[in-house]
């Protein structure tokens, strides 16, 4: 490689990307969650998802055993809520609106949209894990403009092109 880590993930970084929110519950109930904005469409049939979390993430093990789990994609006043979710040793759901989705999950009701999912398949993506979902249910408020991701800050849509 002629080139080192910093430089990839700078360039990486002019990719903008949305801001999501995974929520699930561990083996003995406790909610727990992270924010992601590795989260892409896979399929359309079946209707599958994916999102990768970094092997060094202390939710893991939690992420690895969980048989569902919610996307969370977030509206644009929400990033102290994704700020909130990126952080440790705090409890991440202070504060936050919850009910029980599909397999018992948290489920985020002030989000933009939601996938709530079935474990699909988990593959191995260097230092991190690519989890697959099988999207079971869907809300979405169309009219929410999202929160984005650019050059390791948060941004907001200024202007949308038309065809």
């Amino acid at each position: 490689m002629d080139f080192d880590t910093r430089t990839f993930r700078n360039a990486l970084g002019l990719f903008v990307t949305g801001v999501t929110v995974i929520t699930s519950r561990d083996p003995q109930g406790r909610p727990f969650g992270v924010t992601a904005n590795s989260f892409n469409s896979v399929s359309m049939d079946p209707p599958l998802i994916l999102w990768s979390l970094a092997r060094t993430a202390r939710c893991l093990p939690d992420f690895e055993a969980a048989d569902h789990f919610c996307v969370h994609i977030l509206r644009e006043d929400q990033a102290e809520l994704s700020r909130q979710f990126s952080r440790s040793s705090i409890d991440r759901f202070e504060g936050v609106e919850t009910e029980t989705g599909t397999g018992g999950v948290p489920i985020l009701t002030s989000s933009a949209a939601r996938l709530e999912c079935e474990t699909y398949g988990q593959h191995d993506g260097g230092d991190h894990v690519i989890f697959l979902g099988r999207v079971l249910r869907i809300m979405a408020d169309h009219s929410a403009r999202p929160l984005l991701y650019h050059g390791g800050r948060y941004a907001v849509l200024s202007d949308t092109v038309s065809d």
